[in-house]
């Protein structure tokens, strides 16, 4: 079987794994009609594809106790998913050119500065 990620198999086009997918889960203005099946809902209005990442243990156990203080602050619920997305976007938005950087340590010093910690 050939894999469907147009990394491994370069005739496989990106924009038809959206459509695909965009055509499997329905938007959320339309749920409601929709006959809901089993397992959890969908929840992104937006096209979205699971990858799997490699963090360290110490990681998970900042973004664990951060989705913990988060909650104990505002009562609203994060899972880690969603912080890491938050962050993700947040330096998109951000406008922050990220393109000079040679390594994993130097974008995470770039950052680091723009943010103001003291991690140089």
């Amino acid at each position: 079987m050939l894999a469907t990620i147009g990394l491994y198999n370069p005739a496989y086009d990106i924009a038809q794994m959206a459509k695909k997918r965009a055509g499997q889960m329905p938007l959320r203005s339309t749920m409601k009609s929709a006959k809901s099946g089993p397992g959890r809902p969908p929840l992104h209005q937006e096209t979205w594809s699971k990858v799997s990442v490699v963090l360290f243990d110490r990681q998970i156990v900042n973004l664990d106790r951060l989705t913990v203080d988060i909650r104990g602050k505002s009562g609203k619920m994060l899972n880690r998913a969603a912080i890491i997305r938050a962050l993700i976007d947040g330096l998109l938005d951000s406008g922050m050119d990220v393109t000079g950087s040679a390594s994993e340590a130097d974008l995470r010093a770039r950052v680091a500065r723009r943010l103001g910690s003291p991690y140089r």
